[in-house]
Formats: structure tokens, C-alpha cells, sequence
């Protein structure tokens, strides 16, 4: 679990920074950036669980 909370903060931090970037320079780039973040961060996410879960399914048997 703490693999998942390291990828949530660090990917909630880089949308931040970005989204903050954003508001400075109206540079529509950081925008596209923080759409890839949030796209990448829920397939790892995605990818973490599903490990976990097929972890426990084969401890159960």
C-alpha cells in the first residue's frame, strides 16, 4: 500500500506543479501534460491493484 500512496502524492504533485504553471503562462502544454499524468497515474494505479488483487486470490487458495 504504500507504493500506492507514493504514486498518488508524487502524481498529485506533478498535476499541481503543472496546474500552477498553467496559471502563470497560459501555456495550454501544461494542460496536455496534466491529462498524461492523470492517464498514466491510473493505469499504474489500475496496475498496482490488480497485482494486489491476484496476489490475495492466490494466497486464498
Amino acid at each position: 500500500m504504500v507504493l500506492v500512496r507514493l504514486l498518488l502524492v508524487l502524481g498529485l504533485a506533478a498535476i499541481g506543479v503543472a496546474f500552477l504553471l498553467f496559471l502563470f503562462t497560459r501555456d495550454r502544454r501544461y494542460l496536455r501534460f496534466i491529462w498524461q499524468v492523470v492517464k498514466l497515474l491510473v493505469l499504474a494505479l489500475a496496475g498496482v491493484l490488480i497485482f494486489f488483487a491476484i496476489e490475495r486470490a492466490l494466497i486464498m487458495l
